[in-house]
């Protein structure tokens, strides 16, 4: 998963054209690595084209404020016409429910 910074994400949940997985963590999350593992299985099983990209909250001052982040691990997708605001997912308790809610979201 790529990390990028902030102004890459805001420009890259801003143009429209692909779906895009952000995957917002701390590093010293415990649960942010468990859900990152899952993630990383996720990916496979995913469409390759799908782009998947990390970032650090502690960094991300103003996409958290923007998006109103309120706890990490958290994903935020936006489909490829990013019609609406991407939506903010928290529950990543299994890797088949992150998967059902990426594709419900990018389908």
């Amino acid at each position: 998963m790529k990390v990028m910074n902030e102004v890459e994400l805001l420009e890259a949940l801003k143009s429209s054209g692909e779906p895009l997985v952000v995957f917002l963590h701390t590093p010293l999350c415990g649960t942010c690595k468990a859900a990152e593992r899952m993630l990383e299985v996720a990916a496979h099983l995913l469409p390759a084209e799908l782009q998947m990209v990390a970032g650090n909250v502690n960094m991300l001052p103003n996409l958290v404020q923007q998006y109103r982040i309120t706890s990490v691990p958290a994903l935020l997708v936006a489909s490829a016409e990013r019609e609406n605001d991407p939506k903010v997912y928290y529950s990543m308790v299994s890797v088949e429910r992150v998967l059902e809610y990426i594709r419900s979201v990018i389908s």
